[in-house]
């Protein structure tokens, strides 16, 4: 499970303007019309060809649940391209990103002050340069711990930081336990 990647990912889902097909034949006949083939869509989905075509006739309407599931990330994953491209766009040049977390937050600074964890409950919006750089880490395929780091040093120069007005001598910020994480565009 990825936590940053599936939290971006329904950041620009909220961007959607219709709904997502919900029955699996709609979803099915969905993905059908995107990969132009029932055998692409069976090899993508690890099923038969046959068992496509009796989805998209209705012939069978309720998928076993691990079905479903790839079933429906696949389809949120490629629904409404142009609409999630512009939410992206929009985020990485002029509205920004918001980050909402309940999470335990270490930093690294000289000796003398304080560095010890403790939980925190932020809510931070984040400037569009910061959004460019999680959206384009996101594209490039970036691990899980590198998204992490990327929202953790946004949140070192806009929260801690507060651009360069306290703090001066923070070295690192860490996420170390996430209860809650959630973006917002």
């Amino acid at each position: 499970m990825s936590t940053f990647g599936d939290g971006l990912d329904q950041a620009v889902q909220k961007a959607f303007t219709r709904p997502v097909p919900k029955s699996a034949g709609a979803q099915m006949r969905y993905l059908v019309k995107q990969l132009k083939g029932t055998k692409a869509v069976a090899q993508m989905l690890r099923i038969s060809q046959r068992t496509v075509e009796r989805y998209v006739k209705d012939q069978i309407k309720k998928p076993r649940p691990d079905l479903a599931a790839r079933l429906e990330r696949e389809v949120k994953a490629r629904w409404q391209p142009q609409i999630r491209a512009k939410a992206k766009e929009r985020a990485a040049t002029t509205g920004g990103i918001v980050i909402d977390t309940r999470a335990r937050l270490g930093y690294t600074a000289p000796i003398g002050s304080t560095d010890q964890d403790r939980i925190r409950h932020l809510t931070v919006a984040l400037p569009p340069q910061y959004a460019a750089r999680l959206f384009e880490a996101q594209e490039q395929g970036a691990t899980e711990q590198r998204l992490q780091e990327l929202a953790a040093e946004a949140l070192k120069e806009v929260y801690f930081q507060d651009g360069g007005r306290r703090a001066g001598s923070l070295e690192e910020v860490r996420f170390t336990d996430i209860e809650h994480l959630e973006f917002d565009l």
